[in-house]
């Protein structure tokens, strides 16, 4: 027997929002619901197919494929099929609880609390240029919520064990009567715990974990650079109930340096020339990562030429090789010259030069030499 299209069941088209569908399929099982229609087995089937539907078409992924290859397409990865009906309510809690204000009889015990691991916390760091390329060793504090010393996290006086609740006798939910329905809703003296505790920690109040600051010694590796987060497990907020803490993300800024500047794993830096040491050459002193350095420029350096000292640069992370240090020469003009060295200059001046060519040429002609 073929299935019907499930757009047909819900009553609504394949443009229909996520909203209209899932308000098309409350108002399916609230009028077929088992528990409204006792020992019928038509409403029991209509219920289930609705449900098989919303499932499909309430899945955005599920959806696409049926909307393109049908019933075919979901074979094997489809419809995950419900024994009962408490199946059901397992799958679709959600649609009860918006609609009513509660769980269905099958969510008991879904509102029991369990351990849960702590928030992450961030902290942001800003080291120097020279850190970032060596590493270093930074010590920081933080505020966050840590485990009870008292209670260990259990939140009882002394750190005993909590009672069972004696209301809902641990299981965490208490089921009503209402109208069709049986409904679990969450313990009121144990708000869902399922536990009881008789006499509170002092130091905690009950909660199992207290607000204190910690400090904390944090490693950065060499090469690190501005936008890295580095992972602290463990040191987040304390896990509530028992559970893991949560984890440390560690946010590196880089402090902007004087005379560096960083590229990849190289370290650039521009030099300054005159345009004398840039005709004539010289040997000028620069700056490294390890102290000052001796360089050599030659003659008729160019602006923009630049000299590569190997091994100079910053650490890679994986690797640890270091990048090179990048010398680039800028020409800088003086603003001021002497006469003697403003006359000696003019004399390279195109003009001056081609006048004095031609001077030559002309006494050349007239002596005959």
């Amino acid at each position: 027997m073929s299935k019907r299209c499930y757009y047909e069941i819900l009553g609504v088209s394949k443009t229909s929002t996520e909203v209209e569908i899932k308000k098309a399929y409350r108002n399916l099982a609230l009028k077929y619901h088992p528990d409204r229609n006792p020992n019928d087995p038509e409403a029991e089937s209509l219920f289930k197919e609705a449900s098989e539907a919303y499932e499909i078409l309430s899945n955005s992924d599920k959806k696409r494929t049926y909307d393109q290859f049908g019933h075919a397409g979901l074979t094997g990865g489809g419809f995950s099929g419900f024994n009962g009906v408490d199946d059901i309510f397992d799958n679709f809690g959600d649609i009860f609880e918006d609609f009513f204000g509660f769980s269905g009889a099958a969510g008991r015990g879904r509102g029991r609390s369990r351990a849960r691991k702590g928030n992450d916390l961030r902290y942001d760091l800003e080291i120097t240029f020279e850190e970032a390329c060596f590493g270093v060793e930074k010590k920081i504090q933080i505020h966050k919520s840590l485990t009870c010393s008292d209670c260990s996290g259990l939140g009882t006086e002394n750190g005993k064990p909590p009672k069972e609740c004696p209301q809902c006798h641990g299981s965490g939910q208490v089921r009503h009567s209402q109208g069709f329905f049986t409904i679990s809703t969450n313990c009121q003296k144990c708000r869902g715990s399922g536990s009881f505790i008789e006499n509170e920690c002092k130091k905690c109040s009950g909660f199992g974990v207290v607000k204190d600051t910690k400090k904390l010694s944090i490693k950065i590796p060499a090469g690190v650079d501005t936008g890295l987060r580095l992972m602290v497990g463990g040191e987040g907020e304390a896990g509530e109930k028992g559970g893991p803490p949560g984890d440390l993300y560690v946010f590196i800024t880089v402090q902007a340096h004087e005379f560096f500047k960083r590229d990849g794993d190289n370290i650039i830096q521009q030099i300054p020339i005159s345009i004398f040491q840039a005709a004539l050459g010289d040997t000028i002193t620069v700056k490294t990562l390890e102290g000052d350095e001796s360089i050599d420029i030659k003659k008729g350096t160019q602006y923009g030429d630049h000299i590569k000292l190997k091994g100079k640069g910053v650490a890679n992370l994986r690797s640890k090789k270091r990048g090179d240090l990048i010398v680039i020469f800028v020409l800088q003009v003086p603003t001021e010259l002497s006469k003697e060295q403003e006359s000696i200059l003019r004399e390279f001046l195109p003009a001056k030069a081609e006048e004095k060519q031609a001077s030559k040429k002309k006494k050349k002609s007239i002596f005959g030499y």
